[in-house]
């Protein structure tokens, strides 16, 4: 629930969803560079453990057993094992591809989200909203260019990943209602460490210096921090308003690309990537008149 609809908490929703855009870019660099020379799945189970540790540490002393406090423990499991998927195909993917091009697949998610809902909670889609979705589906066709050399398999990888996570937003939705955005936080990360444990310590290889595991951290806490502020931004603003700052990440990843990996995006990733941001805006403007 918004604490107030005033200009003053909107101010507060932006800036911690622009925190949030800014820790999932560093996130995803550092996923990618870490990828290079260790494997997937103990890169993913690191990033939870981290997490997890990182969250106790900041969270414990303020919310004490509100942390695991929980009214729907089977929701919370699958919203773990959502996570672990979505967290593990991207970092795969990320092996192979620019970080623009995985961000771009990604901001997809709007529409995707308004599908499932009209399956999913019967919402009725009328003709602007099917421009939207398939204005924004033909964004990410410019990404992928399927049948061209430019096509890449992990490309697929992100299509998964984006659509388990419209799936995890809606979840997320019908959670926040009975569910503290801490909690929220913290047990899904905690039920995502402990699924990707068994393999992630079969696969185990140790880092190789202190800056791995500076890295790692890094990633840790990038990713606690991250969606701790998109949860607590809901507080103070509503999707309408938060939802068109979200896409501002995909500019720290194209610039994390460039600085990190000297990896620039060609044309048509640029033009699918507008094509797409430019869609999920004009599906949040629609929300915003209809609400």
């Amino acid at each position: 629930m918004l604490k107030t609809d005033s200009a003053r908490s909107r101010r507060i929703g932006i800036g911690l969803v622009t925190l949030a855009t800014f820790c999932f870019a560093i996130l995803d660099a550092c996923a990618k560079w870490l990828v290079q020379t260790l494997p997937v799945v103990e890169v993913v189970w690191l990033r939870f453990v981290t997490h997890v540790l990182l969250m106790v540490l900041l969270l414990a002393p303020a919310h004490g057993r509100a942390l695991v406090r929980m009214h729907s423990p089977r929701l919370h499991l699958l919203r773990a094992a959502m996570l672990a998927s979505m967290t593990g195909l991207n970092f795969w993917a990320l092996q192979y591809l620019q970080l623009a091009e995985t961000g771009a697949i990604q901001f997809s998610v709007p529409m995707l989200i308004a599908l499932l809902s009209a399956w999913w909670l019967h919402e009725k889609l009328d003709l602007r909203r099917w421009v939207a979705i398939v204005g924004g589906f033909a964004g990410v066709l410019l990404v992928i260019r399927p049948g061209s050399q430019a096509f890449h398999p992990a490309i697929l990888l992100c299509v998964g990943n984006a659509l388990l996570y419209a799936a995890f937003n809606l979840l997320t939705r019908r959670m926040v209602a009975t569910e503290s955005p801490q909690a929220m936080q913290l047990l899904s990360a905690v039920g995502a460490a402990l699924v990707l444990a068994p393999p992630a310590l079969l696969h185990w290889q140790a880092p190789p210096d202190t800056l791995h595991w500076g890295v790692i951290a890094l990633c840790g806490l990038m990713g606690g921090v991250g969606h701790l502020a998109v949860a607590l931004a809901h507080r103070y603003a509503s999707a309408a308003v938060l939802g068109p700052f979200l896409y501002q990440q995909i500019l720290y990843m194209a610039l994390w690309g460039w600085l990190v990996f000297s990896q620039v995006p060609d044309a048509y990733v640029v033009a699918g990537a507008l094509v797409v941001v430019a869609s999920g805006l004009y599906l949040l403007w629609l929300e915003m008149r209809k609400a």
